[in-house]
């Protein structure tokens, strides 16, 4: 038992310290993408600006920036159908504290405490809950590709935008490969096309794709996935009209495209910094003026992310939930699995 935990420590400070460098290497490019968007942006205007806002605009921007999550409340409940009936205000409790703890927490742990905390609440294994995770990241890749790919087509783009979106889409198609690969084939064909002995968890999960992946479940909320990222527009729709922008529609579809694109590496909690600076370049390519468009990302950051802290912060108060016993108990469970020999 002691050679056990001895053997384990290393690892832990291990992972200790990629963890804190990931912390470190992602807070410094966001400050570096925040002294981009501060510098020359002409913040002595701003407030002018936002007492001229249309507030009704802004309004149906942040109902729509809350009520988006719906369709991802529904989409869940339909993956987990095979396995069980799960309320749909189940998943979406869990939805919403994730999005907090994603706001306020570094390395989008809320993607770890949803499914920690919907398995908590419903009794399903912490696998199920995870594998029905990585099928919603599967068809966000497969839509995401294809928005972009129109986009691609809509507007010409920046070299740096262009090959940056290039490279996430291959990351995207890789893992969905992968994925589709182990939600359809049988464990006898993983193992000898890998050639590896796969642990008790990884086997596990690999039966819980298989089983969400053969239920006509799949195929609907596979749909429900392409309205609900084109509805994502819809926030930064309304802001951009409330701010009075004169650009098209189409410059909200291409900035949601490529912000959700940019959240598929690590960054600072909130996504501050980047954030303002694929925003700022989306806009400024339909001939927005870059300090104006600068000025603007400041209130569209605030207008999509301050209502997702105040309902989930809601959501965590309402059922008294203690959000570091929370990250602390997903971490372990987590472990736990990959430690099941």
């Amino acid at each position: 038992m002691s050679t056990q935990t001895t053997d384990l420590r290393p690892v832990e400070r291990t992972n200790r310290f990629r963890s804190w460098a990931i912390i470190a290497i992602t807070n410094l490019l966001s400050l570096v993408c925040m002294v981009w968007v501060l510098k020359n942006a002409g913040l002595h205007r701003i407030w002018g600006e936002v007492g001229h806002m249309k507030w009704a605009w802004v309004c149906l921007g942040v109902v729509c920036d809350i009520t988006v999550y719906l369709l991802h409340g529904w989409r869940w409940k339909l993956l987990l159908r095979p396995v069980a009936q799960v309320p749909f205000l189940q998943t979406l409790e869990a939805i919403y504290v994730g999005l907090f703890t994603n706001e306020v927490f570094p390395l989008r742990a809320g993607e770890l405490i949803r499914c920690f905390l919907l398995s908590k609440s419903t009794e399903l294994p912490i696998s199920v809950t995870f594998a029905s995770a990585l099928i919603e990241r599967l068809f966000d890749g497969v839509w995401l590709i294809t928005f972009f790919l129109f986009c691609l087509r809509m507007h010409r783009m920046p070299g740096i935008l262009v090959s940056g979106g290039y490279a996430l889409a291959l990351l995207l198609v890789v893992l969905a490969l992968v994925l589709g690969y182990a939600m359809y084939a049988r464990k006898q064909s993983l193992d000898l096309v890998f050639g590896l002995s796969w642990p008790r968890w990884f086997n596990t999960l690999i039966e819980d794709l298989h089983l969400i992946g053969h239920s006509r479940y799949l195929y609907y909320s596979f749909f429900v996935s392409g309205l609900y990222l084109a509805a994502q527009m819809l926030p930064i729709y309304g802001l951009v009209q409330a701010y009075n922008l004169k650009v098209p529609w189409t410059a909200s579809f291409m900035a949601m495209v490529l912000l959700r694109l940019s959240s598929v590496i690590p960054q600072a909690p909130g996504n501050i910094g980047s954030f303002h600076w694929v925003a700022a370049r989306a806009l400024m390519m339909f001939g927005l003026d870059g300090q104006l468009a600068r000025r603007f990302t400041i209130i569209l950051w605030a207008g999509v992310t301050i209502p997702l802290i105040v309902i989930g912060f809601v959501a965590v108060t309402m059922e008294g939930i203690n959000m570091s016993h929370l990250q602390r108990d997903a971490t372990t469970a987590a472990k736990e699995r990959k430690q099941v020999a």
